[in-house]
């Protein structure tokens, strides 16, 4: 038995509300994902919502939230992990070396503007 879950529908991240537009410079320019309009009732509180295929990533602020040792993260998959890599370290983002590889997947992490971990990832080609 299962609870029916199909597919994700999104992912939420949080920053302090001081790091807004360094946040939505990450996402958009940096990360390249697509900025979406957001309902109506939830414009009031800022934040951003992108839309990546059929997933979208919020961008909520709030703060005294923000854990910089956290592990908790999202996971992009990139085409190319090395130009992925080449492309962020020359827009001055920290590239975090895999702690615990994982057969069969080469990753590499980021943290955005509030601390949250983001995974970089490509399934090994053989």
């Amino acid at each position: 038995m299962s609870a029916g879950i199909v597919n994700f529908d999104h992912v939420n991240v949080t920053v302090p509300r001081a790091l807004e537009q360094a946040a939505k410079d990450f996402y958009s320019a940096k990360l390249g994902l697509e900025e979406v309009p957001k309902p109506q009732a939830s414009r009031g509180r800022g934040g951003a919502w992108y839309q990546l295929g059929s997933v979208q990533l919020h961008l909520s602020l709030a703060d005294g939230l923000n854990e910089e040792s956290s592990t908790r993260h999202v996971c992009f998959m990139v085409e190319d992990l090395y130009r992925a890599q080449e492309y962020l370290a020359s827009a001055a983002i920290e590239i975090l070396p895999d702690p615990r590889p994982v057969p069969g997947i080469e990753r590499f992490y980021v943290r955005d503007p509030g601390g949250n971990l983001i995974e970089i990832t490509q399934k090994k080609l053989d």
